[in-house]
């Protein structure tokens, strides 16, 4: 995820699908943050997404906070690893210096929108020669490094849209790869990480589906062997209309400060969407673990139906009542709770005694 904001119930779904594949399989889930776009990175918003996760009870096996054997897990961390490999590219003539200026981008773009045409960089940098880079490079002009996209791109097999190319050359121009500042984009950073860390596959949300093949060009031109990818479809509204702020807080800590468990929440977003036999309510993050099949995700996009949340939690919270080791902790949890809401009023001390909040409880059930 880019720690851009809080994690939301789209990003917890991306999560929880790669943690059940890694599970299901016997493999690492890992976390990655990527902050390589530092204009929109929030303070606090890596530690507060891996905060989440743990609250989740789906904790990254490696992670920045965790730490793992190809850290670290940060890529504002790993930046002389891109321009290395950038490097290797320019090398290669797999890339190029370009120093087109802002103002000329955003004149091609605007020219573009007028003609009604797609904006796309038009690849003016590619044909010059070495003693016309040379000369710029001498005169101090600001540069980024652009990946040459070529024609004619294998198809590949997406663990879930099945076969799928995209000729990218076709669409759009070459796309930068690493900018001025020395960061990667994340089209270069995610392709040396996911090979350096040693990723077998990659389950992320399909609006990246359509730059997989320019991903896959990367690889061809490193020289390396690609993961599987899974392209996740887009989990909606009920009524079909984009998860998003517009509609309500749908961010994790909005439902943990309400109090649902965050067994409700892996169960209502899995059961909406598809990867299982069949629709269940109630199911635990084990039985989620054990009846997950990746060839059964369809490309439909999920419906979400967050009015049917609170009676998600009532069989979640009415299993954690019944487990006495699960009461124990949902006791002390009424107790602070209790504490906290009433605080400065006199609260009679026997009524949060644990043997009166256990019979409360119990009662309740």
């Amino acid at each position: 995820p880019r720690p851009a904001g809080l994690l939301h119930l789209g990003g917890l779904r991306t999560a929880l699908y790669n943690y059940l594949f890694a599970r299901r399989h016997r493999g690492a889930f890992v976390l990655r943050v990527e902050d390589t776009d530092q204009a929109r990175v929030v303070p606090g918003a890596a530690e507060a997404i891996e905060d989440m996760l743990d609250w989740a009870g789906i904790s990254p096996d490696e992670s920045p906070r965790r730490g793992g054997p190809f850290g670290p897990y940060q890529q504002s961390h790993r930046l002389e690893l891109y321009q290395s490999a950038s490097a290797e590219l320019l090398e290669k003539g797999a890339a190029y210096r370009c120093f087109c200026t802002p103002q000329r981008l955003e004149l091609l773009k605007k020219e573009a929108m007028r003609s009604q045409q797609t904006p796309r960089y038009d690849n003016r940098c590619r044909h010059l020669t070495p003693s016309e880079v040379d000369e710029k490079l001498s005169q101090g002009l600001d540069w980024v490094v652009r990946f040459r996209l070529e024609k004619g791109v294998e198809p590949f097999r997406d663990l879930v849209y099945g076969w799928n190319k995209h000729e990218v050359a076709d669409v759009e121009g070459d796309p930068v790869i690493l900018k001025g500042d020395g960061f990667p984009t994340y089209h270069l950073a995610n392709v040396v990480d996911d090979h350096h860390m040693g990723i077998s596959h990659v389950l992320r949300g399909t609006e990246w589906l359509t730059s997989t093949s320019k991903h896959l060009l990367l690889y061809k031109a490193f020289g390396w062997d690609p993961p599987q990818f899974g392209h996740l479809p887009l989990l909606l509204n009920r009524d079909g209309s984009k998860l998003s702020k517009r509609q309500g807080d749908i961010s994790l800590g909005r439902f943990a400060r309400d109090c649902y468990l965050p067994e409700a929440l892996l169960d209502i977003i899995t059961n909406c969407g598809s990867g299982f036999a069949e629709k269940q309510m109630g199911r635990t993050l084990e039985e989620l673990i054990s009846q997950f099949e990746i060839g059964r995700i369809t490309t439909h996009s999920a419906l979400l139906d967050l009015e049917k949340l609170p009676e998600f939690n009532r069989i979640h919270l009415a299993r954690h009542i019944e487990h006495v080791g699960l009461r124990q902790k949902l006791i002390r949890e009424l107790q602070l709770l209790v504490e906290h809401t009433y605080g400065d009023q006199q609260v009679d001390r026997e009524l949060l005694e644990k043997e009166y909040v256990e019979r409360v409880l119990l009662l309740r059930k």
